[in-house]
């Protein structure tokens, strides 16, 4: 038993390579990522696509997810259709069950062709253009908040960059545990902590941001403060692994 959707614009074309998604990714070696979950570019009809399979839940959630909860799988392409101008074009989701309950499980998209991740500039000092991609950046998250969207996972690694002639286009991913409602000032400081940046650069984002948006003048202190209460959080997590901190 199975459970998929395909985009309308993309059935004629992948209906097949769908329903075959194990076969194809067990036989693709481009693996882009590989850890909880694993992600391969898989060409298909001429299109690059990028296929991530979740990992099998375990019995619990297996069950939960047949009867009770939508997988990962299923938001992240309700959730890539639903802000399709935010994040790379869906093309489906298709779970496999075996008495019932969730096994494997894949979501198929559009490979977006950037150039960066948002981690390059955080990390590289001569990195060209940092503070234009930051204000960018900023302006782009300002965009995302003021369409209620609040990524639960607004970390470098999941923030896409393209650059065409002196503009920036950002993309999100990993979009499976985002949150949709009316951002408060609070919220919207607080989207801008996993981000794992210095005072410096949040301060630069942060006062880009608030040029476009109406608030007091709290906004850029409270994005310094749950930036640091995050990595405190992460770093104490650390020490009690015996893992080395990063500031």
């Amino acid at each position: 038993m199975n459970k998929y959707e395909i985009n309308p614009k993309h059935k004629d074309s992948f209906n097949s390579f769908v329903f075959n998604i194990k076969e194809y990714f067990y036989k693709n070696e481009h693996t882009i990522h590989k850890a909880r979950n694993e992600l391969k570019i898989i060409t298909h009809n001429d299109i690059d696509t990028v296929v991530k399979s979740f990992k099998v839940p375990n019995i619990f959630n297996q069950f939960i997810y047949a009867f009770f909860r939508d997988s990962k799988a299923k938001k992240s392409f309700d959730y890539s259709l639903k802000i399709k101008d935010f994040t790379p074009e869906a093309i489906a989701f298709i779970e496999f069950h075996t008495f019932f309950l969730l096994k494997e499980s894949y979501f198929i998209s559009k490979k977006f062709d950037y150039d960066f991740t948002i981690r390059e500039p955080l990390l590289d000092n001569n990195f060209s253009d940092k503070e234009d991609i930051f204000k960018a950046f900023a302006r782009f998250t300002l965009e995302l908040h003021n369409n209620n969207i609040f990524h639960n996972d607004y970390s470098p690694g999941n923030i896409l960059i393209k650059k065409e002639a002196d503009t920036y286009i950002f993309k999100i991913v990993d979009i499976n545990r985002m949150k949709f409602f009316n951002l408060t000032q609070e919220d919207r400081a607080k989207n801008f902590s996993k981000l794992w940046a210095s005072d410096e650069i949040l301060t630069v984002m942060a006062t880009e941001y608030k040029k476009h948006y109406t608030c007091d003048d709290n906004f850029i202190s409270q994005v310094l403060y749950f930036s640091n209460q995050n990595k405190k959080i992460k770093n104490f997590k650390k020490r009690l692994k015996g893992q080395e901190v990063n500031d």
